[in-house]
């Protein structure tokens, strides 16, 4: 006989892990002693624990593989549970599968956006015109998650992948500190998809030349800090801003591959004339 602690030394098993064995009805001690309460272990448990540790390797739960002990189980049930066990398992390897190729999609994705690793470079550009699905209201400006969100679910509904790109039009760029705004969100789509008396599938114009800073922004918040900084850059530049198109913020990623306090993101100020 051994005590728990030598027990627990020799099988390689902590004393608190025996401990729950017995409450599981899995390995009880083959002795306690009415007085000291003192577990002692035989040396043929050590069979038991090999055991254990045999199915555990096997992906059974400690209360699956409890049948596997029970002194009258047939060959019957230990196959059923055996078949049960590699269905599991095999939904289980499809799951990693999925989250696996997933990753792997993420790793691919962080390649492109690392445009946005060039913060605080500012240039003129000229930017193409894109098919889109987009939503305009007036709207508080705390509102502009939920338009996003809700443009997303619409293009995703028509079959549409979560786009890593999204757009928001401010169509009163001179009401920064207003509650009320005039928002325009746009998602970049692949083909037309039907509109709705909120949803409208048109193109975004093309911008001749515009102003572009890459910065990294706040994704709860609802306004653009940098729109002064930019402003002040055309000004110094002896450029004018259009006053026919609004500006545009594009987030450079979804919303799934925000990563830290900051996604990527581009303004865009068209200018007047062709700057380029």
């Amino acid at each position: 006989m051994m005590k728990i602690s030598v027990f627990a030394k020799v099988s390689g098993v902590s004393i608190k892990t025996l401990r729950y064995y017995d409450e599981l009805g899995l390995l009880r001690p083959a002795h306690v002693d009415e007085q000291s309460g003192y577990r002692y272990y035989s040396e043929e448990q050590l069979l038991t624990v090999k055991r254990i540790a045999s199915y555990k390797e096997q992906g059974f739960t400690l209360e699956q593989l409890k049948a596997f002990f029970d002194e009258d189980i047939g060959t019957d049930v230990v196959k059923n549970k055996l078949a049960d066990k590699m269905t599991e398992l095999r939904h289980a390897m499809q799951t990693l599968q999925l989250q696996l190729a997933e990753v792997n999609s993420r790793m691919s994705r962080l390649e492109p956006s690392e445009a946005g690793d060039s913060a605080g470079f500012i240039r003129i550009r000229e930017v193409p015109s894109q098919l889109a699905a987009s939503i305009r209201d007036q709207a508080p400006r705390s509102q502009l998650c939920l338009l996003l969100d809700e443009i997303t679910k619409y293009a995703t509904s028509y079959g549409e992948e979560e786009a890593s790109q999204l757009t928001i039009l401010w169509h009163d760029p001179g009401s920064e500190n207003a509650d009320i705004a005039d928002i325009e969100v746009a998602i970049p789509i692949t083909r037309d998809i039907p509109v709705n008396g909120r949803v409208r599938v048109d193109y975004l114009p093309m911008l001749q030349s515009a102003a572009s800073l890459v910065h990294r922004c706040d994704p709860y918040g609802y306004s653009c800090p940098v729109a002064p900084e930019l402003k002040a850059w055309i000004s110094s530049q002896g450029l004018v801003q259009s006053d026919r198109e609004p500006i545009r913020e594009i987030y450079l990623t979804s919303d799934k591959d925000i990563y830290g306090k900051k996604r990527p993101a581009e303004l865009l100020i068209p200018l007047q004339g062709n700057a380029l």
